[in-house]
């Protein structure tokens, strides 16, 4: 398939800048691939789509507040730092991206905070907006940490067209995330609340967690008609037994196993044996998912409604077919669905 294939017209208003208030009561649309059905639901009906022993893969991975604003020397500009992955923990060496990034050169220090205590000098360019910088902090690793932390903003998508709020910091965080390393939400699991887990469990329903540390790189623009020649950032994955363990019971008992998201989709595709079973795998992918593909382990999944062109919307077409997603995204427009990161959801079974 082809990149032409992927476009659509999203009308603006329906991409969502604010979260609803409460997790659980985002709508939610129920694809059915055997009867090719479209249902409306709510999402705290997820609850009638699973029984024991079905198995939610979830994403544990934790957003850390990710986009910095600091002063160029001399001149005093204004620059956003936007911190992508820690190359050398001793070094304090990052990735970033920088905007804007014409006036950023190898050797320029920028300055953080009102007393500019935290420091970085610029010692290499990547991309065209990417630089390599090296933190200068008199102090431990622990409070340089505590420093970013306290610095940083909730990295919000660009396309929420307004000022990061105090609830953003809670709400742009699934309620379940553990492990921090990631510059964006799994989306998908933002809908999941305490009670709604609580009750899943209650009904035999277990939680499987993997993760994999969103980059921006899952959002970058695919500039290639040839989806084939379209390189994928790599993003780190771990597994650990206790989720193979669940999930592997599951296949063998023909369960109901759910992919909560694009991100914990691509996971577990990444460590797939040649019998379809799941390996556990602490590394990175790279992986590419865009039709015709066949899945191996998930065979429910859970998405938010995504962007025209985008590679989430290529994966949920390889999963639900492009015809259906096709219809339902036609559906969704027309029944004023909220798209992208605070958007509604969509169950796949």
């Amino acid at each position: 398939m082809k990149l032409s294939h992927f476009n659509f017209k999203l009308p603006e208003e329906l991409l969502a800048e604010r979260p609803v208030e409460n997790r659980d009561e985002s709508r939610l649309m129920v694809i059915n691939r055997a009867n090719k059905t479209i249902e409306h639901k709510m999402f705290k009906d997820i609850i009638d789509y699973f029984n024991e022993g079905d198995v939610m893969i979830l994403n544990n991975t934790r957003v850390f507040p990710a986009r910095l604003y600091g002063n160029k020397e001399k001149t005093g500009a204004r620059i956003e730092v936007f911190l992508l992955r820690e190359l050398n923990e001793e070094q304090r060496l990052w990735d970033v991206l920088v905007d804007p990034a014409r006036k950023i050169r190898i050797g320029n220090k920028l300055y953080f905070g009102d007393d500019d205590t935290l420091v970085a000098e610029v010692i290499d360019n990547t991309t065209s907006r990417g630089r390599t910088l090296r933190f200068l902090f008199d102090g431990s690793y622990k409070e340089f940490r505590r420093k970013l932390t306290e610095l940083g903003e909730t990295p919000l998508p660009k396309y929420i067209n307004r000022l990061v709020e105090p609830e953003d910091e809670e709400r742009y965080q699934t309620i379940y995330a553990k492990i921090e390393g990631a510059v964006a939400a799994p989306t998908a699991g933002l809908h999941f609340s305490k009670h709604l887990l609580k009750r899943l469990e209650i009904k035999g329903v277990e939680n499987a967690e993997v993760t994999l540390h969103v980059g921006l790189g899952t959002f970058n623009p695919v500039e290639v008609e040839d989806l084939s020649k379209h390189k994928m950032d790599s993003e780190e994955v771990i597994i650990d037994g206790i989720a193979v363990n669940k999930v592997n019971r599951a296949i063998d008992n023909k369960k109901r196993i759910c992919a909560v998201g694009t991100t914990s989709m691509r996971a577990i595709e990444s460590s797939v044996s040649s019998n379809g079973r799941l390996n556990e795998f602490y590394g990175w992918t790279n992986k590419f998912i865009f039709p015709p593909y066949d899945f191996s382990i998930a065979n429910c999944m859970i998405t938010n409604f995504h962007t025209p062109k985008s590679t989430l919307l290529m994966m949920v077409s390889a999963f639900a077919g492009h015809d259906l997603i096709k219809r339902a995204y036609d559906e969704a427009i027309k029944e004023k669905y909220r798209f992208y990161s605070y958007g509604d959801a969509m169950l796949i079974i």
